[in-house]
């Protein structure tokens, strides 16, 4: 692997997005809710660009890509529904399925506590994920998070809730 680089998304990401978003859709669906059929068209992404972007400019997201040098967009990570005055957001994040097991998720993890400390002054993240998303949980348990065992989101889904201090 090359150099990573995480930097916060950029209107000029649409065909990178997109194109990593296309390869890894089967990966991320197994994991993660599915998206919108509509999401996987340049429009699609462009108005996801432009909705994350608002939405930056407003103070309730922070997203995030990560880069490789030679393969573009391995991954994205977000800090979403930023709540200043409680000091609060959720972090999000996926990983192209070819690099899972190399730390991208833990890098993007530790960035966005890094930002939600030094550029929004916040105090707490917290995190869902599937109870079968193992690797998730690993990373979030390895980046501090502690589940919260009676916050069970939705037994349907045998969604849980992390939650960091910082």
């Amino acid at each position: 692997m090359n150099t990573l680089s995480v930097r916060k998304l950029e209107e000029t990401d649409i065909e990178a997005l997109l194109t990593f978003e296309i390869r890894n859709r089967e990966w991320f669906e197994s994991q993660i809710d599915a998206r919108a059929p509509s999401f996987y068209s340049l429009q699609g992404v462009a108005d996801h660009i432009d909705c994350y972007l608002s939405g930056f400019a407003t103070g309730t997201w922070h997203p995030f890509v990560i880069e490789d040098a030679s393969e573009g967009i391995v991954g994205r990570a977000n800090l979403k529904d930023i709540n200043s005055p409680k000091g609060c957001a959720e972090v999000g994040y996926r990983v192209d399925q070819r690099f899972c097991g190399q730390g991208l998720a833990t890098l993007a993890l530790k960035h966005l506590i890094q930002e939600a400390r030094t550029h929004w002054n916040l105090t707490q993240l917290v995190a869902h994920v599937y109870k079968n998303n193992i690797g998730s949980r690993k990373v979030l348990e390895r980046c501090g998070f502690q589940v919260e065992h009676e916050s069970w989101i939705d037994n349907t889904k045998d969604e849980c809730r992390f939650i960091l201090s910082i």
